[in-house]
């Protein structure tokens, strides 16, 4: 363990400042200080949880993304799900560890989370604007069954009745549809699935580390039977091995006969660091669907517009239709 007050060791190779370090060495993120490691056990084998205490969590969006949020919520870094096309996998660099095994197993935890949250909702700058959860890292990965930290996040949201909203993966979420629905009766509250396939082989490949999507379809059932409004993102969409009309048909109507409040298809998004590790993972298994990947998309992040409908229109309009 890294004790409290110790100097930055280099072999470890972490590009944080430690908590109480002098040594003048400016830290890569200024709101982030290590100060613990923990080797997981038991369930949670295979996992080494890296402890910092962060000086923000409410973080604003930059103005020119087109998302429909301006603030957001991680109270986590690197994700256990190992989604090998995840977006969020070039974060890591920028920690010093690397956008493979180490986003997968090296997981950030901001220990002090939820005091946080609740003294920058107290703020009479904070103007309770809508926050949004799992838009970096999912809030409901195997590392939220140790800590609690997005259950008491929500909690502090209910209290305060600030709206948000949480996209994950974990049935965990599960766990927590007591505090939810309380924040429910205060304010708006909306979740949402990412359910890219039914396909096992797919599946098993892509996502190895995330529930299998069959009981992300029944967790949609169940949330939305408590009250809480959940949609699904069928996301990403795989050209060439999850984008066939009959496996697209069959994840819709699987989610809305869990009554899902709408259904979102997206194309598979390869931006810089993940096209890389995406197509170098798919060289060793399918090497033809790398070939085709790298044809599609060239020096892209995104598919061209028609492709993009094209990938994207067997779904149709049913992603309006409980609108």
């Amino acid at each position: 363990m890294v004790g409290v007050g110790t100097a930055a060791s280099t072999d470890q190779g972490f590009r944080w400042r430690l908590a109480g370090d002098g040594a003048g060495q400016p830290a890569l993120f200024s709101d982030e200080e290590l100060f613990d490691r923990h080797v997981g056990r038991g369930e949670f084998r295979g996992l080494e949880f890296l402890h910092v205490n962060a000086k923000r969590l409410i973080n604003p969006v930059p103005a020119r993304s087109r998302m429909g949020f301006r603030f957001t919520i991680n109270a986590y870094r690197g994700c256990s799900h190992s989604c090998e096309f995840c977006f969020a996998r070039p974060t890591h660099e920028y920690l010093g560890l690397d956008i493979h095994d180490d986003f997968e197993r090296k997981i950030v935890v901001k220990v002090n989370a939820v005091e946080r949250v609740r003294a920058e909702l107290r703020s009479p700058k904070w103007g309770g604007a809508l926050i949004a959860m799992g838009t970096n890292t999912d809030p409901y990965q195997r590392a939220e069954g140790k800590y609690h930290l997005t259950r008491g996040i929500v909690e502090a949201l209910g209290e305060a009745a600030n709206p948000f909203s949480i996209l994950t993966k974990g049935t965990l979420i599960l766990r927590d549809v007591d505090v939810l629905t309380e924040a429910a009766a205060r304010t708006d509250v909306r979740c949402a699935f990412s359910i890219a396939t039914l396909d096992e082989e797919a599946w098993k490949a892509t996502e190895r580390g995330a529930p299998h999507p069959r009981r992300r379809v029944e967790a949609v059932r169940k949330l939305n039977a408590a009250g809480i409004p959940t949609g699904v993102l069928i996301a990403p969409i795989i050209p060439g091995w999850t984008d066939r009309p009959e496996q697209l048909t069959e994840v819709a109507a699987a989610c809305i006969d869990a009554g899902a409040t709408s259904i979102t298809p997206l194309a598979l998004h390869l931006r810089p660091g993940v096209k890389e590790h995406f197509l170098a993972f798919l060289d060793a298994r399918r090497p033809e669907l790398a070939a085709d990947l790298r044809a599609r998309y060239g020096a892209r992040s995104y598919l061209s517009g028609p492709e993009q409908q094209a990938v994207v229109g067997p779904v149709g309009d049913l992603g309006r239709h409980r609108r």
